[in-house]
């Protein structure tokens, strides 16, 4: 047992000091832990957008048209920038990134209602930011409300005079809408919990990437075989491995995972005990995925390519931004292989959503399940590259 604990001690030893030591692994760690975290984070800071400037091409020239563009610039979300130019003009402000969207009002936009129908008006938005979106949104909703309750009463002199005096007999419906777990409706408490368990994967699978590829690329993984190649041994080198990633990760996420939210005011009102108990099996599984995918790693640079690509559909196939009953069946199948879907889905309804770990068994229990398949899949990929290297640098 005793030689055993030391084989494993002197393995930890030396993957901190690989660690330690190599200035591409630090800048990778260093650059994506802290500075990825905190550029997210700054990006979406005010969480939702005031003053959006906008133009307006009005070819109604009529009072209700200019009555909608007043009560659309006194909305908080956006201002008019200007109502006194064509579409042409409209196009050229937003080319030049002076306006951010642009409110086209027909010709017919009075005569519609004129007739007792639904006016029309089309929205243009710049895509450079999805914050602009969803103000321009609100800010025509609320404008159009404004303008339907100053002209919905004068609309029924068209009606029956019993069907009119019903009609203003009946009490309004007051509708108050409440955005559960996201107060402020702002895209970043929306998007920037699940984005911080996808740093933590990407930045650990480009660390056991660039290691494993490292390793291979040099053949200094054939050190591993100077006890053997039996399943015991390299469950051994995977167990020091592991351990000292997850020694590491638990420090960095005490910053993406603690710091942040309480820096930028994030929603953060979950128990901390049972977020560190779905961190564990998240940060195993993901460490023994990592080293059973090493069998694909041949350098170190290409693992940082791969693993990034896939950054934006990780956010999709976690469930968080797209419902996983909405799914086709092999996207959901997608959804429990990768240890970083479950964990994403779980932190979330965690940390925002207030639920308790019971309430998430489901990932909670794929977690640990892929600790154990991931687990002995590590053990034979490094059993197979070990050997595979030993052989072909004609080590005994």
């Amino acid at each position: 047992m005793k030689k055993y604990l030391a084989d494993i001690a002197e393995i930890i030893y030396d993957e901190f000091r690989v660690i330690s030591t190599s200035y591409s692994i630090l800048l990778v760690l260093i650059g994506g832990i802290f500075v990825y975290g905190l550029l997210y984070n700054y990006m979406y800071a005010p969480d939702v957008v005031r003053n959006a400037p906008v133009a307006v091409v009005d070819h109604s020239h009529s009072e209700l048209s200019r009555q909608f563009t007043r009560y659309l610039n006194v909305t908080p979300q956006v201002e008019v920038l200007t109502n006194a130019v064509d579409y042409t003009e409209a196009q050229d402000l937003m080319k030049r990134d002076q306006v951010v969207g642009i409110v086209y009002i027909p010709d017919d936009f009075e005569d519609r209602v004129s007739r007792g129908g639904q006016s029309v008006f089309i929205m243009y938005e710049t895509t450079s930011a999805f914050l602009y979106y969803m103000s321009m949104q609100e800010a025509s909703a609320a404008a159009m409300l404004a303008l339907d309750e100053d002209y919905r009463p004068n609309m029924m002199v068209f009606l029956p005079e019993q069907a009119a005096s019903q009609l203003a007999m009946a009490q309004p419906i007051t509708v108050v809408g409440t955005a559960l777990y996201n107060h402020t409706e702002g895209y970043g408490s929306y998007l920037i919990p699940a984005v911080l368990i996808i740093i933590v994967f990407q930045t650990l699978m480009m660390l056991i990437g660039m290691i494993s590829g490292r390793e291979r690329h040099t053949g200094s993984i054939a050190r591993f075989a100077s006890q053997g190649l039996s399943f015991g041994r390299m469950a051994r080198v995977v167990a020091a491995k592991t351990f000292v990633y997850v020694m590491l990760y638990a420090i960095f996420c005490c910053f993406l995972l603690g710091l942040i939210p309480l820096l930028f005011g994030m929603p953060a009102i979950g128990n901390p005990f049972e977020i560190v108990m779905l961190l564990i099996p998240f940060l195993l599984a993901t460490s023994f995925l990592g080293l059973a995918a090493s069998l694909f790693f041949t350098d170190s640079e290409a693992p940082l390519l791969m693993i990034a690509f896939f950054s934006v559909g990780l956010v999709f196939l976690s469930g968080v931004s797209y419902p996983l009953e909405l799914m086709p069946w092999y996207w959901r199948v997608a959804h429990y292989i990768l240890p970083v879907s479950p964990a994403t889905l779980g932190y979330v309804q965690l940390s925002s959503m207030g639920a308790s770990l019971s309430q998430i068994s489901v990932e909670y229990i794929t977690l640990w399940i892929q600790c154990l398949v991931y687990f002995v899949l590590a053990c034979f990929t490094y059993k197979y590259t070990t050997g595979k290297v030993k052989h072909s640098h004609g080590i005994r």
